[in-house]
């Protein structure tokens, strides 16, 4: 991957605070969007979802997940020019005795503090879903594979 595209691609996980998030539902694709907050060198991200959700349910039958980040339409001509990442990945659910769930609650709540009221409800936990691998595009002809070691790499620039 080129060095301007590396840099896209650390922007775009740093910055990017909405996802779509793929499960599968009774047999059949599904998308539900999702607040995502990431690790800083890039290896997990989380989310923090209700009980009540499809999504969650999905999860629970079927921890492979796909995670969908791309840039805001910013209305250019040409919108398939827009930078997008498409992660597939493994969840699971972060118990709170768990010895990494402080520090992901912290990545969470920086980036959403608004929601530290929903850490005290009963029906909501925080996911924690490590990739696998994926594909990055960062504009025509910007295609690359995702691996963790690549996140890993971009997450030092």
């Amino acid at each position: 991957m080129d060095p301007a595209s590396e840099l896209t691609l650390a922007r775009l996980l740093r910055e990017t605070r909405i996802a779509a998030l793929g499960t599968l539902h009774e047999g059949e694709p599904y998308l539900a969007m999702v607040a995502v907050a990431v690790e800083s060198d890039f290896s997990a991200f989380y989310i923090h979802v209700s009980k009540l959700g499809k999504h969650t349910g999905d999860m629970e039958k079927d921890a492979r997940v796909s995670l969908l980040l791309t840039e805001t339409d910013d209305r250019r001509a040409d919108p398939q020019t827009l930078a997008r990442l498409s992660l597939h990945g493994t969840a699971g659910v972060l118990l709170r005795t768990d010895p990494h769930y402080a520090q992901a609650r912290h990545h969470y709540l920086e980036r959403f503090p608004e929601s530290e009221q929903f850490f005290s409800l009963g029906d909501f936990n925080l996911w924690q879903i490590k990739p696998r691998n994926g594909r990055f595009i960062a504009g025509f002809a910007r295609a690359f594979n995702i691996v963790p070691e690549t996140l890993l790499r971009v997450s030092t620039l």
